[in-house]
């Protein structure tokens, strides 16, 4: 596959303007991503997008690492390591900077003006948005791998961990391990 440089370009300005939409974190516009990067452009496959987001999840560090091994994966495609070098950049970039700058700038001005009540409700307006963009992320990842989505013995486990995790306060980790064993016994 050859990247002209309008295609960097492309990749550029599209992690761009997900920086500013990506409330919640930047796994929370990965649907995009995939849209972007796998259905529309064809410059990774499901595998690899699911790989890049699966490893970058698993390593401990920022939640944003993903984006590094997406723009990885573009790059090697593209034309080897050094485009792949290059790629990184770009999409770090892009991922980074406007949210950055956007968020320095709204936590500044909120918290000049904290007490009106407009800045309040819009904090709290933020919550189901999050959590609607994180419930789209996990969807396509199911799905991209095929993976079934009618287990309702994995559906009953969520809703009791998300009832556990909303009403006690029971360390997260005892949640992960118990998961992890019932699925190493077979029981999800």
């Amino acid at each position: 596959m050859n990247f002209t440089p309008a295609d960097w370009l492309a990749l550029f300005l599209h992690f761009t303007s997900l920086s500013l939409l990506s409330i919640g974190g930047a796994i929370t516009v990965a649907p995009d991503m995939h849209r972007y990067l796998v259905d529309q452009q064809h410059w990774l496959t499901d595998a690899q997008f699911t790989a890049s987001i699966a490893i970058a999840q698993a390593a401990p560090g920022p939640n944003v690492l993903f984006i590094a091994l997406l723009g990885w994966h573009v790059g090697l495609n593209a034309g080897g390591p050094w485009a792949a070098f290059g790629a990184v950049w770009l999409t770090m970039l892009g991922i980074l900077l406007p949210s950055t700058t956007l968020t320095y700038l709204a936590a500044q001005w909120g918290h000049r003006n904290r007490g009106l009540r407009s800045v309040r409700a819009f904090k709290q307006g933020l919550a189901p948005i999050v959590i609607a963009l994180l419930v789209a992320t996990g969807f396509i990842l199911a799905t991209s791998t095929g993976y079934a989505l009618f287990n309702w013995p994995l559906w009953l486990l969520a809703g009791v961990t998300c009832v556990i995790v909303w009403r006690t306060k029971t360390h997260m980790l005892w949640l992960l391990g118990a998961g992890a064993a019932l699925g190493a016994f077979g029981f999800l």
